[in-house]
């Protein structure tokens, strides 16, 4: 059986060489061939040696996702359905600006963490994706983007965010090697400030990713206090805000920036009042008596079916932004792109076989669930 070639960072290519009875620096050119130039076909390869070419058929394979589906939308943003086998499919989505172009990646087929707002988490958890699928989205993405926008050698995709379908750092065993992947000068060559995890808060593996692959961080926070955010983010029970944060420093030494980005969704009368706003700077200020470094992005709602949750109207979320900002903590609000195809933030969704019973879970929820009542995080810590 031979194996993909996408599955492999850099010093896992050099191992498989060495297995073919081939020098090690024979790696640095295949891996060029496959991440720079986006070459699948081996006899193509000119500069490898040709014991190394007449080897590589009958071990390796160098093979994308098939495309179910590519969406284009009116301001640029391109959506494929890759399909991922036994009946699941994951979204990958390209946003292009004026000063750079980001790929929206997914790291899982569905999602458990099951936050309320995510049309990914409604839909649940099937697998986690290999490192050759998550790489394959950026590979597969990049080399059609050169040619559909006639940008023969030029990179296209300058930044690269992990905040598809899944939790990435619940699939940290094949996170870790797409992300140097994409940090190799011989692959993508993307700086760490380029390249983005975003977490729910799976703080153990916070300190893994500091540890083997610091790049920038972004933490979905949501909420200022413990009672509301166990409601929007179910991991909450189990990683408490304060645990969350106290992580969040931990991670600064090693981080590509100084400071943590959190991300925090507009939903309509649950957490976009002043007196949120008032304890969200008193938490990320105050947290173990120095604060937390950050900038807070807010997030417009997408509505879904089934969630129960509106939009926030934009005037509030203008209001909101404007109590951060005069209260220290620099905070934008998140433009939306890639709306009339679904590919808005929080609207990934995929094709995914609920091996979770998400759905049911959620539906006995909304008609099991009380109002949360909003504590300040001083009540909160009084109680």
């Amino acid at each position: 059986m031979t194996v993909n070639l996408l599955d492999f960072d850099l010093e896992g290519l050099a191992a498989f060489c060495e297995q073919l009875g081939e020098k090690r620096f024979r790696a640095t050119q295949l891996f060029r061939w496959i991440h720079q130039k986006g070459a699948s076909d081996f006899s193509l390869m000119t500069d490898l040696a040709r014991s190394l070419r007449e080897k590589l058929p009958g071990a390796a394979h160098i093979t994308g996702l098939p495309v179910l589906s590519r969406q284009d939308s009116a301001d640029g943003t391109i959506k494929w359905l890759f399909d991922v086998g036994g009946g699941n499919a994951v979204e990958t989505v390209f946003i292009p600006e004026d000063d750079r172009g980001t790929l929206c990646v997914s790291s899982q087929a569905g999602c458990a963490v099951g936050c309320r707002f995510c049309s990914t988490g409604h839909q649940g958890f099937s697998r986690n994706l290999t490192t050759g699928e998550i790489l394959a989205q950026l590979w597969q993405a990049e080399f059609f983007l050169r040619q559909h926008l006639n940008r023969p050698g030029e990179r296209v995709i300058t930044n690269v965010v992990m905040m598809g379908m899944g939790e990435p750092l619940q699939n940290i065993h094949a996170l870790i090697p797409a992300l140097k992947v994409m940090l190799d000068d011989h692959g993508y060559g993307l700086s760490r400030r380029r390249v983005t995890v975003s977490t729910s808060g799976v703080v153990p593996m916070m300190d893994r990713l500091a540890q083997e692959c610091p790049v920038a961080l972004a933490v979905s926070l949501h909420a200022p206090t413990d009672a509301l955010r166990d409601d929007l983010v179910p991991l909450n029970r189990k990683y408490p805000i304060a645990e969350l944060l106290d992580a969040c420093l931990r991670y600064l030494p090693a981080a590509p920036r100084d400071f943590i980005t959190f991300e925090y969704c507009m939903l309509d009368g649950v957490n976009d009042q002043p007196e949120h706003a008032q304890a969200l700077l008193e938490l990320l200020r105050g947290h173990a008596g120095r604060g937390v470094p950050c900038k807070l992005n807010l997030i417009p709602f997408n509505p879904f079916p089934d969630s129960g949750l509106r939009c926030s109207p934009r005037a509030v979320v203008q209001r909101f932004g404007q109590l951060l900002n005069a209260g220290g903590i620099v905070t934008t609000i998140r433009k939306t792109r890639g709306d009339d195809i679904d590919a808005a933030c929080g609207q990934l969704a995929g094709d995914v076989l609920d091996r979770t019973n998400a759905a049911r879970r959620m539906a006995q929820r909304r008609t099991t669930e009380q109002p949360i009542r909003f504590v300040t995080p001083e009540k909160e810590r009084q109680a």
